[in-house]
Formats: C-alpha cells, structure tokens, sequence
C-alpha cells in the first residue's frame, strides 16, 4: 500500500488534468506543456488579438473551409501530443492530401504539419523553451513564432526532431513563408501605437 508521502508525489494524470481545463472559467485557456503540470494563459491583448486576425485572414486563400484545397487550419484547438501533453497552438493547419476530413475529436489527436504562436510577455519563455521544441521533435514541420511587438516573424522547420531557424521577416515585408506557397504582406499584421493625448489649449 502506498504511504501518505509517495500519494502525494504522485503526479495528477492527464484526465485530471484535462477535467480541471474543462473547468477553468471563460477566457483563460489550460495547456499541458509538461506532463502532470497544467499552465494556464489569459485572452491574449489588442496588439497580440489584433496580430493574430490578420495572420489569420491572411491564410483564408490556404484553407478549406474558404474554398481551397490545401489545408485545415484552425484557431485555438486542443491538440493532444505524444507524452500526455496538450498545448493549443494560436493557429495551426493540418494538410488536406494527408487528411481529406479532420475528426470531431476533442482534443483532436492527429498532430498538426504547421503552428504558429504570436508571443506575448506572459507566454514568450514558454513558447520558445516548452512549445517549439515539442512541436518540432513529434512531427510539426513548421512553426512560426509571431511577435507583434517587434513585428517580427520567425520560421521554424524541424530538422532531426530540431527546431531550425530557415526564414524571418519584419515590418510590411511581402514574402513567402514555409509552408505556404503564396506571398503574404506583413503590413497590416501589426497595430498601430495608440495616438499621444493632447492637452486642450496646446
């Protein structure tokens, strides 16, 4: 039997981890970066939301549900990884010749062929210490790290399991981005700064 201190190392399984997510109020979103240890983000801030709808527009052209034939994306999906993980990608695309149709599961267990994660002060660290070496080493080819405070993107292509630096842009760049085989312009990405105030009389 057990004694009192080995149940209390014991860590909590990934369904119980799965049904504190299910209960965490609106707005704050559980991940499970690491097995057994459940990490929560809140709704991300206008400059990050404002980033991550035009990327996201930007790839309508890509995705099904819009008319091509290219790939599923979507926004925000629980993914369940190899090894009791679950992070949920910003945005991330499965390839619709390797999946004509994407299950009702959820979380969805296929993992995807590309994310992206538009980085915030709060989640930065984890996105590139936890999240980006995870995707690379269980088969998401490719990852962007998206920061709109540096109006930044950075691709990521897996390479043996390894995250590989293999592009970056900035500012309004119009570029080809892997894995997508159209040009995208940054431009609109990235909000404006809020205009100064000024003092009535001056």
């Amino acid at each position: 039997m057990p004694t009192m201190s080995t149940a209390a190392k014991r860590a909590p399984t990934f369904e119980e981890l799965y049904l504190e997510i299910e209960r965490l109020p609106p707005g704050i979103t559980g991940q499970i970066l690491i097995p057994g240890v459940l990490t929560t983000m809140s709704r991300p801030g206008p400059a990050h939301d404002h980033t991550l709808a035009h990327c996201a527009y930007a790839l309508h052209p890509f995705d099904r549900r819009f008319g091509s034939h290219g790939w599923w994306i979507r926004q925000e999906f629980e993914v369940r990884f190899p090894g009791d993980r679950l992070p949920v990608p910003y945005l991330a695309g499965w390839r619709a010749d390797t999946h004509p149709e994407l299950p009702d599961d959820n979380p969805l267990r296929i993992v995807p062929d590309w994310c992206a994660e538009v980085l915030s002060a709060s989640t930065a660290s984890d996105d590139r210490t936890l999240k980006l070496p995870l995707f690379a080493s269980t088969g998401v080819r490719h990852v962007w790290l998206i920061d709109p405070a540096l109006r930044t993107v950075e691709v990521y292509e897996s390479i043996d399991g390894r995250p590989t630096l293999v592009a970056t842009a900035r500012d309004a760049d119009v570029v080809q981005l892997p894995p997508f085989d159209a040009e995208l312009s940054l431009g609109s990405w990235w909000k404006a700064p809020a205009a100064t105030a000024v003092h009535a009389g001056k």
